[in-house]
């Protein structure tokens, strides 16, 4: 699948199937192989495009701040290259940040945006009170340190309860596998992390005019639950 020039980088995109375009956004330091579970269902009803955010996959990896607007507008930019006008959005964790920026930045190429475990931004996220996740996302020092693939490994214990890791081992193993394989280096998590932290959009919520749905995990240790009950369906 191709690289194609969008602004300032090159990005790494894959498409799949035929009808309707879907997007697919992933998350914090991860790429589009994030998505190898569900492409193959949504693509038998929609044009699914997944691409490797800056900073991820194949995809280019400048070592400056980035932005949630920055990272919106590589996804509209996308668009644009590939000649499509609007599309369906689908962004999970930091991918969702990532949606609602371009919601607001770029309301044009929104059509319904679906939000799966993320939230709008500091000051109002609230946070993992695991000790263990935050080392996990904010500790870089461990991260230098770190093997990809224990990395990686360690993150699974995160993102998935232990009821389904053990239900469901080829699929774990096949996720990290994948993972391992385009690890980002230090420099691209903390550019990725600049933009989850500078990134809230509480106050901009009400210029989302695109049809969405919110969904989220109760079991999710990383982008607790209450984000999604807090923020979307208590704002004003």
């Amino acid at each position: 699948m191709p690289t194609v020039k969008v602004g300032d980088i090159n990005i790494y995109y894959e498409v799949h199937g035929e009808g309707e375009t879907l997007v697919l956004i992933s998350g914090y330091g991860n790429n589009s192989m994030q998505w190898f579970r569900q492409v193959g269902d949504f693509s038998k009803e929609y044009r699914v495009i997944t691409f490797d955010n800056r900073g991820t996959g194949k995809s280019d990896k400048p070592d400056i701040p980035y932005t949630m607007e920055m990272m919106a507008g590589d996804v509209a930019g996308l668009l644009d290259v590939l000649g499509i006008d609007t599309a369906h959005i689908y962004g999970i964790s930091m991918g969702g940040r990532i949606a609602q920026a371009l919601a607001i930045e770029h309301p044009h190429k929104a059509g319904c945006l679906v939000l799966g475990c993320t939230d709008c931004g500091d000051p109002h996220r609230i946070i993992p009170r695991d000790e263990a996740a935050m080392s996990l996302l904010y500790d870089m020092e461990r991260r230098r340190k770190s093997m990809p693939e224990e990395e990686k490994r360690r993150m699974i214990l995160f993102l998935y309860s232990q009821e389904f890791i053990d239900n469901n081992l080829d699929s774990i193993e096949k996720f990290a596998v994948n993972l391992t394989g385009y690890v980002p280096p230090v420099h691209a998590y903390i550019s990725q992390q600049h933009a989850n932290k500078t990134f809230n959009a509480y106050n901009l919520l009400f210029q989302i005019k695109s049809p969405t749905l919110v969904i989220t995990g109760d079991a999710d240790r990383m982008v607790l639950w209450e984000n999604s009950k807090n923020h979307y369906f208590s704002y004003p």
